[in-house]
């Protein structure tokens, strides 16, 4: 079985539901507290033993490759100061056996069409997908336990959670049958369906491990709906070719994708933060909210 060593990072959304802020700047860049969401979500992966990690970009994305390129002004900059903390942060935003890898996403055409993006890089090997609007407070990450679940089934995996059923037309929702404890067989997969329509309550959410299988199911059908390449509808069509699994995950999931979630990670995270977590949990009570 070959290990997972790769990881996908789609990125090339316009993140429209943070305009202005993200008109010039991707909504991955966003922070939380002190580094951006899209570093959150590359630690998750090397935490997990990815080895390389490949972003599909679009257009003004460029501040990511800059994030996690060398600065060379910068580091002179800190290291003339004596600001040697600073330094050492600045220079491990990416560990040296970890590579980056870059695609761009011609067209804004769906989640499965960016994950196609990658298909000469992962060539036929397991991937990792991760989706950095979905940030995931856990220990050990989402990902690493994902990794394990691999190693036992070898197959596809899908980070799934439980939600309540209204929210249903919001996410991907699985019909899928308990083999393990926290371990679904899917049966099927159905994007967005009407809340009294949803096989379950089980919600697809920013965590996957595909076999390179699927990029043969994106390819053959195609775009569907809005002229999008669906997730979605190419897993459900691997499920006529092998198994695929999904797992509960043990975390706390911020959708980082929406104004609300986003808010409330800024201040879950200030609050654990070593500097601020004091100062910034006493503010908090100065307030006096009801």
């Amino acid at each position: 079985m070959q290990e997972i060593s790769r990881a996908v990072f789609p990125v090339a959304g316009l993140g429209t539901r943070f305009l202005p802020a993200t008109k010039a700047s991707p909504k991955e860049m966003l922070p939380i507290v002190d580094k951006p969401l899209i570093q959150y979500a590359v630690e998750e992966a090397v935490e997990a033993g990815i080895t390389e990690l490949i972003f599909v970009t679009g257009r003004n994305k460029q501040s990511i490759a800059n994030h996690f390129d060398k600065a060379y002004e910068l580091e002179n900059e800190l290291s003339y100061r004596g600001k040697d903390g600073m330094l050492e942060i600045v220079q491990n935003i990416v560990p040296d056996h970890v590579t980056c890898v870059y695609t761009r996403q011609s067209e804004a055409l769906g989640l499965g069409h960016a994950i196609l993006c990658a298909k000469q890089i992962v060539s036929d090997a397991p991937f990792a997908v991760i989706l950095a609007d979905d940030l995931i407070d856990a220990k050990p990450g989402v990902l690493r336990q994902m990794v394990e679940q691999y190693a036992h089934f070898g197959s596809s995996i899908i980070g799934v959670q439980n939600i309540s059923r209204k929210e249903a037309s919001s996410y991907g929702i699985v019909d899928a049958q308990p083999i393990e404890k926290a371990i679904y067989k899917l049966k099927g997969i159905v994007e967005k369906p009407k809340p009294d329509d949803a096989p379950s309550t089980l919600a697809v959410v920013g965590r996957y491990i595909l076999t390179p299988e699927i990029f043969i199911q994106l390819e053959e059908i195609g775009p569907g709906a809005g002229g999008e390449f669906q997730l979605t509808d190419a897993i459900a069509a691997l499920l006529d070719k092998q198994p695929v699994y999904a797992y509960a995950f043990t975390g706390k999931r911020y959708d980082c994708g929406n104004k609300l979630g986003y808010l409330e990670a800024t201040v879950e995270y200030g609050l654990r933060h070593p500097e601020l977590s004091v100062e910034f949990r006493d503010y908090l009570k100065s307030l006096n909210l009801p």
